[in-house]
């Protein structure tokens, strides 16, 4: 039953936590182009792409209408917190990781209890530790 509150509870994190991130992209644009400026990233035009990629990732995992498109969704947002705290830690602002880091935790913590909590199991993801018993 643990489990359950764990994967819940890091997983509705991670979600606003990404959705927070979209937010940001789409109200503060300008700010989101002069930062990634900063970290040396000119492609101003990814970043409707990025609102988008956003946005679908959580709702891909929180839907999770197709076990292989979340387990794709948790690849994507795990590269994408990888490269987001290196590139800050590229530029020598350790600060600027924090988020990252913070995501990379929920997305481990919700990828790996997953299965304790979906009907379709991940072949990915570790399996449950809940020993269910069968009735005679």
């Amino acid at each position: 039953m643990i489990e359950h509150y764990i994967y819940w509870i890091s997983t509705v994190l991670l979600s606003l936590l990404y959705l927070a991130s979209a937010l940001m992209y789409i109200a503060k644009g300008d700010y989101v182009r002069s930062a990634q400026a900063e970290l040396g990233y000119s492609a101003s035009h990814l970043v409707p792409l990025m609102i988008v990629v956003k946005i679908l990732g959580p709702a891909a995992i929180l839907w999770r209408f197709n076990a292989a498109l979340s387990d794709l969704a948790y690849a994507g947002m795990f590269y994408h917190l990888l490269l987001s705290a290196s590139a800050h830690l590229g530029v020598h602002k350790p600060k600027g990781s924090i988020p990252a880091a913070l995501g990379l935790i929920l997305l481990a913590t919700s990828f790996v209890t997953q299965n304790a909590v979906r009907e379709y199991p991940s072949p990915y993801a570790p399996p449950s530790a809940v020993v269910q018993t069968t009735l005679k």
